[in-house]
């Protein structure tokens, strides 16, 4: 009969899909998430579940899914945190290699803190936590065959430390030759400054919150938490948490998505900002997606003439594009971000835990733009994604943190030369011409990267008719966006609408209409004032 290696159980944010994927590696084994199978089955993400069915209804596809999972997975196993509740798989469990991942409540905050999606942690991250743990812990050590704390070890010191309890070797072959940037903890890429400006760093990796007090500094009293409606838990836990450490910190909710990027929404920020006594040695924190970003950073721009900011996305977007480079923004009735302000941030905190709950939809979007750094920089990102596409779509894929940071890397190195776009900068626009004036027409209801990835092809094409692109690179635009989920087409009929918007797009100059477009794969160059026609003709290869 088959049975899973090593089954992690444990709290929320403990990190078991971390450990348990750098378990399976070093197992020669494979990795399985019964909380991952909930999502594919339902169709939604676990906090949808929640809301939309309620906690009993998910609680039965979390036991079908432990069932399922346990009588045909031979590998690594990791189950929710609350899967321990029920009697049927604790009885299910005995006799297996169960593993109790543990660690403290202040612990536990700074890691769940950043996560967009924890239904049972929705106001009082630390309270509830306690609660939740009080009912679970003796569940917990009852059922496990060993318990291996958590606090203050990286995660593969963690995976060690179960291989050890279990004494269970190291395959042969994994070595450590597969380790990851999670593995040797944090990666810290620098952006150089400029005229003006100070350099700063992007830390990718995970359970990040700790690094906030670095970058806000000790001399600092005041910090303005800014975050979206949707994420007021997790706005309210990092204000609880800088509140704790001494800071007077107050959180600012803004609107979710694109209807935060007003300029009613800034001047409720400013209107916040004055009623607190914020002063310019006081800093600001951006908590959330892109528009989360671009706002925040805008009004850091605009108070006082400037005060210090920190982003900490949570999207894939926002990571990857909105929160490195310090392009700042809001919206107007006549395009997108056309008010705004170059202020690069302090820093800039990428805590991948934050993607564990996205949406699919919204995490695919974002590799709208990962998949543009690899076509106007990276190819290596290119043949990632097209090593496996399905990997691509979600956090638990095999490449996600290499992805993720080879994209920041090219922005990176490209702000670095071009803070202020009179050059080199303009390459990051690839495929957002027409992504911008489909948003705008569509009023904004279309995720950016969908319609990014419309732009890159629209563009593949102009760079095609226009005689500067290959076809097999043209063609390989189609490919690789569509193996990931990513939408090829717009409606035909909306051209005379989309040309006008157009003519309103930050790179062109007076009535010219300049594009990005590629002369080989990595080569980004400008097209100025392409024929009509030639204009027409791609815009045909993307109609639907």
């Amino acid at each position: 009969m088959s049975a899973p290696l090593v089954v992690l159980v444990g709290p929320m944010g403990v990190g078991k899909s971390t450990v348990g994927e750098l378990l399976a590696g070093r197992l020669g084994t494979t990795y399985r998430d019964t909380d991952a199978d909930v999502v594919a089955t339902a169709g939604k993400p676990i906090a949808e579940i929640f809301y939309d069915e309620g906690e009993e209804r998910f609680r039965e596809l979390e036991s079908r899914a432990v069932r399922d999972a346990v009588a045909e997975h031979t590998g690594v196993l990791s189950l929710g945190g609350g899967a321990v509740l029920d009697e049927t798989t604790r009885a299910l469990l005995a006799g297996h290699a169960v593993v109790y991942l543990s660690m403290d409540v202040d612990e536990a905050v700074k890691r769940v803190g950043l996560n967009t999606a924890r239904p049972l942690l929705a106001v009082n991250p630390r309270r509830q936590w306690r609660e939740l743990m009080e009912a679970r812990r003796h569940l917990y050590t009852d059922m496990a065959r060993a318990v291996v704390a958590t606090d203050e070890r990286t995660p593969d010191e963690v995976a060690q430390a179960v291989l050890d309890a279990l004494e269970l070797p190291d395959a042969p072959s994994s070595g450590r030759e597969n380790a990851t940037m999670t593995d040797q903890g944090p990666t810290r890429i620098q952006v150089a400054g400029s005229a003006g400006t100070d350099p700063y760093e992007v830390v990718i990796g995970r359970q990040l919150l700790g690094e906030l007090p670095t970058f806000i500094g000790d001399r600092v009293k005041r910090v303005a938490v800014l975050h979206p409606e949707a994420l007021a838990g997790t706005g309210e836990a990092v204000r609880q948490d800088l509140a704790d450490q001494g800071y007077e910190a107050v959180a600012i909710q803004l609107p979710n998505a694109e209807e935060a990027k007003t300029v009613e929404v800034a001047a409720y920020c400013w209107k916040a900002l004055g009623q607190t006594g914020f002063t310019r040695t006081d800093v600001i924190v951006g908590v959330g997606g892109g528009a989360t970003t671009d706002v925040a950073g805008f009004v850091a721009a605009t108070w006082l003439r400037g005060v210090r900011w920190i982003a900490v996305p949570t999207t894939v977007l926002a990571m990857v594009d909105a929160a490195v480079g310090g392009k700042t923004g809001i919206n107007t009735a006549e395009g997108k971000n056309l008010v705004g302000a170059f202020h690069p941030p302090a820093g800039v905190l990428c805590d991948l835990a934050a993607l564990d709950s996205l949406p699919v939809n919204d995490y695919v979007s974002g590799m709208a733009e990962i998949i543009k750094a690899g076509f106007i920089s990276d190819p290596v990102i290119l043949d990632l994604v097209e090593a496996d596409p399905q990997g691509a779509r979600t956090p638990a894929g095999p490449h996600t943190s290499e992805l993720i940071e080879r994209a920041i890397r090219v922005k990176a190195e490209v702000v670095s030369s071009d803070l202020k776009e009179s050059g080199l900068r303009e390459i990051l626009n690839y495929g957002h011409t027409l992504a911008h004036a489909i948003e705008k027409n569509e009023r904004y209801k279309w995720r950016h990267g969908a319609a990014v990835s419309v732009g890159m092809v629209f563009a593949a094409e102009l760079g095609r008719l226009a005689g500067r692109l290959d076809d097999a690179t043209a063609d390989r635009h189609r490919a690789v966006l569509e193996s990931v989920g990513l939408p090829l087409t717009y409606r035909g009929d909306q051209w005379p609408k989309l040309l006008e918007n157009m003519k309103v797009d930050k790179k062109s100059r007076g009535d010219l209409l300049r594009f990005i477009v590629l002369d080989a794969l990595g080569k980004p160059t400008v097209l100025e004032g392409p024929d009509p026609a030639v204009l027409l003709a791609a815009f045909g290869e993307v109609s639907a």
